[in-house]
């Protein structure tokens, strides 16, 4: 017989009236019951009125413990010294053991590593009086996130008691890795830099990126049957561009951005809709990729909501890829669209050999300079109304550092062609930009780099900033005759946001021409809206085609106002 007794237990006298032959269990609290009664079978269950409300609440606790034997996530009891009390079974499952009843919880686990955020959950609940989770690695490499509720029983001051639900987040946990390392493979993708790409030839440089592909989608997606084809704009081909394990007539086959008759990557690419093949021989958009293929994944290459191109993988068996698989492939494609944009960017030639050599120069002293002219306005603004003679050689300093630009400049324009841009045949000249004054203001180093090279193609006068603060110091010690005539600021700076710098801006030189660069995303503090509302000119969103940025940039300083759906 179990007992939950109350106040007056010595006066009922159990033992007495039912004598040697029934043995009496005595617990001192409901939460016990149910781990007496998976621990042992009883003929009844005797509760004192006093201390428990009778049977009905029993029967209740009874369909309780029922109950949670039905839940998919583990349910057990601890005490103060985590030993289990109770559970539903679903431990034992994980663990494949009979019974965990009076074992150590984490024992029963193997020692699991605690990950946090709280490294001691079960002694926070305890010492707390309120719920606390965490998250565990068991020795099996599987994830649980538990959680620990105190339970303070009648009488007690302190609880010793824990109900602590377990609950299997490995899929979840391992998922969330995939896309951490989708994003780390993305940022290594498109991780061309000056140095590892000037000695290379152009046809080195596409196979280098071919080589991260591959290995990206190998070692991230563990695929290793694809093929990628950009889109030619004028005349909707799909150019093969590389192909892993595709037979060859397929890889040589013309294929052309249409809805029909040309098979799922003629359909994603004049759709931008991704397309899962789940069985090749059943789905009519399917035509043979790779020998043996029982399903494929074909998914856009985007780049500004723009289908650059395709990418498409294949499986021998059928049914491979879940829908996870889909969002994996289509984060990465977009990754995959980047690089290929940066590398269109970086395979561009120099004009000639006199043109190259003269802007490797300016390129080397751009943002050395542009330091200098950060230190120095910051340095002055410190000594204005002290030491008028320290400000004055400041002020000769600052000239100094932008004379030498300028003199590089005057040399690269006499020594290069008429047309200094990487492709004379494909980009026009534009004369607007010629003279006019530029102010970059973004905390990557490698966008500032990037502006001083592009926008000095077209004679531009391109400074830099690292941040707001840098920026409005520039513009003050601009001088009197001259003034920037546009200012491109990263939405999200060290020190503030776009549309405080854009208000800062507007104090210190009234109708300053602002264009503001943001990633696609959420905006919390809503600066655009806000700073479009005070007059901003333009929005970039990265990332952004070169030859768009200039396009921005020529429309202000021409007197046209951009559309408001420049979005580019």
């Amino acid at each position: 017989m179990l007992c939950l007794g109350g106040t007056h237990d010595s006066l009922i006298d159990l033992r007495g009236h039912l004598g040697n032959d029934v043995e009496v269990v005595e617990v001192g609290s409901p939460v016990r019951v149910m781990a007496e009664l998976s621990r042992d079978d009883y003929v009844a269950i005797y509760c004192d009125a006093d201390y428990f409300d009778g049977a009905t609440n029993v029967a209740q606790l009874i369909r309780n413990d029922r109950l949670l034997q039905e839940l998919p996530d583990g349910v057990v009891m601890l005490d103060s010294e985590n030993t289990i009390l109770w559970g539903n079974g679903r431990l034992c499952a994980w663990c494949g053991r009979e019974d965990v009843v009076g074992e150590n919880f984490y024992r029963v686990l193997g020692s699991p590593e605690i990950l946090g955020p709280d490294f001691c959950p079960f002694h926070t609940a305890l010492s707390t009086r309120e719920g606390s989770e965490s998250t565990i690695r068991s020795a099996d490499n599987r994830y649980f996130r538990i959680h620990a509720a105190p339970v303070l029983e009648v009488g007690q001051d302190v609880p010793q008691t824990l109900v602590v639900t377990v609950r299997d987040v490995s899929e979840e946990v391992l998922q969330q890795q995939k896309l951490a390392a989708i994003h780390l493979a993305g940022v290594e993708l498109a991780d061309l830099t000056t140095d590892e790409i000037t000695n290379l030839s152009i046809d080195e440089r596409i196979e280098l990126l071919k080589s991260n592909i591959l290995q990206c989608t190998e070692d991230v997606l563990q695929l290793d049957v694809l093929e990628i084809r950009m889109l030619q704009q004028e005349t909707q081909e799909l150019i093969p561009i590389m192909s892993v394990s595709i037979i060859q007539a397929a890889a040589d086959r013309k294929l052309y951005a249409f809805k029909e008759g040309i098979g799922a990557t003629g359909y994603v690419a004049a759709t931008g809709k991704s397309y899962v093949c789940e069985h090749t021989a059943e789905d009519p958009l399917y035509i043979e990729g790779s020998e043996g293929a029982r399903s494929s994944m074909t998914v856009p290459l985007m780049l500004q909501e723009q289908v650059i191109g395709t990418f498409n993988v294949e499986s021998s068996e059928a049914k491979a890829f879940s829908e996870s698989d889909l969002q994996f492939l289509e984060i990465f494609a977009r990754n995959v669209a980047v690089a290929l944009n940066t590398l269109e960017l970086l395979v561009a030639e120099k004009a000639s050999t006199a043109a190259a050599s003269v802007e490797a120069i300016h390129s080397a002293v751009a943002m050395p300079v542009d330091e200098i002219l950060n230190d120095a306005v910051k340095v002055m603004e410190r000594y204005i109304g002290h030491d008028p003679d320290v400000v004055e050689r400041l002020q000769g300093i600052l000239q100094n550092a932008r004379d030498i630009k300028r003199v590089i400049q005057k040399v690269g324009q006499s020594m290069a062609p008429a047309v200094a841009s990487p492709n004379p045949d494909e980009t026009e000249a534009r004369p607007a930009l010629a003279g006019k004054r530029i102010l970059v203001v973004d905390a990557d180093e490698t966008v500032r780099l990037a502006a001083h090279e592009l926008l000095e193609r077209y004679h531009c006068i391109v400074e830099t900033a690292n941040d707001a603060y840098s920026a409005c110091s520039l513009v003050r010690n601009l001088g009197v005759d001259s003034a920037y005539d546009v200012i491109i600021a990263d939405i999200k700076l060290p020190d503030m946001s776009g549309f405080e710098l854009q208000c800062k801006l507007n104090k210190i030189s009234a109708n300053v021409p602002l264009v503001l660069m943001t990633g696609f995303g959420y905006d919390p503090g809503h600066s655009i809206v806000k700073a479009r509302q005070a007059g901003l000119r333009s929005v970039l969103y990265k990332p952004f085609r070169l030859d768009q940025l200039v396009s921005a940039v020529e429309e202000i300083v021409s007197g046209h106002q951009p559309p408001s759906s420049f979005n580019i």
